[in-house]
């Protein structure tokens, strides 16, 4: 059975930074451009995105990634995501007040790293008087993909389900997502696909065992059709996708007519 999941809005303080860090961002290579015609906001943008093992930062401006940076995450690892943040924006010579917009990946994905970008991306967003907007991170990753057509991308959903979101790549390169994101059973993965070319997220990207495996990049968000039109999302309510509930919290839930009460 087919299930829809509703994303909203989709469709100071002082850090001290490694030189090392900064020094990588400064070596980035030249902005990257979008690979479509259409337009883009010009204003600056800065994405964050952290759904899988490696989370990513882009620094978007006048329709082109300004700095990028990718950072390991992980629940036994060091805060790396602040301060790649931090020294995306010093490399370009701003600080978060000169940002117009956030955004941040949606997710699902994992728990403490979303819950980590998305309270960074909402205190960034307040702090800046900025809008919040949020997009699905299985369209970045499908939105690495460079060559165009119809895609089926899917991640675990864990009990032997996947999510799966339908995208199309345009022949400019833009991708756009071609309907909710679904959680579904494996044995349902060919069906719901029609045709479409199977896109697995993962980490490293590449071609692994005859799949086709892509991972959500910030940078990617370059490729995203409209994201901004959708509206941004709220400061006080929104929260990524992270998942599925343990199913002790839904039997609690269901017994209790109630959400389980935050510790």
């Amino acid at each position: 059975m087919t299930r829809s999941i509703r994303i909203d809005g989709c469709f100071g303080c002082e850090h001290r930074i490694e030189d090392d860090v900064l020094t990588s961002a400064r070596m980035l290579p030249s902005p990257t451009t979008a690979r479509h015609s259409m337009s883009t906001p010009r204003y600056p943008s800065l994405v964050i995105e952290a759904s899988t093992a490696a989370g990513s930062v882009a620094l978007l401006r006048a329709g082109a990634v300004v700095q990028s940076q990718v950072v390991a995450m992980g629940a036994s690892r060091d805060d790396a995501l602040f301060p790649a943040i931090i020294a995306v924006l010093a490399a370009a010579d701003m600080v978060p007040a000169d940002l117009k917009a956030i955004v941040c990946g949606a997710g699902p994905g994992s728990f403490t790293s979303l819950r980590i970008a998305a309270a960074l991306a909402k205190g960034l967003a307040h702090a800046a008087g900025c809008p919040l907007y949020s997009v699905p991170s299985l369209l970045l990753a499908a939105a690495t993909c460079e060559v165009p057509g119809q895609y089926l991308v899917h991640a675990d959903a864990l009990r032997d389900e996947r999510f799966a979101l339908r995208v199309v790549i345009h022949d400019d390169g833009s991708a756009r997502a071609d309907g909710p994101m679904t959680r579904i059973a494996i044995s349902e993965l060919d069906t719901e696909a029609s045709g479409r070319r199977l896109l697995v997220l993962g980490e490293p990207p590449g071609v692994q065992d005859d799949r086709t495996v892509v991972a959500p990049r910030a940078s990617a968000m370059l490729q995203v059709d409209d994201w901004w039109t959708h509206g941004p999302v709220s400061l006080a309510s929104w929260e990524p996708v992270y998942g599925r509930l343990a199913e002790a919290q839904v039997q609690w839930e269901v017994a209790h007519g109630r959400g389980l009460p935050a510790q």
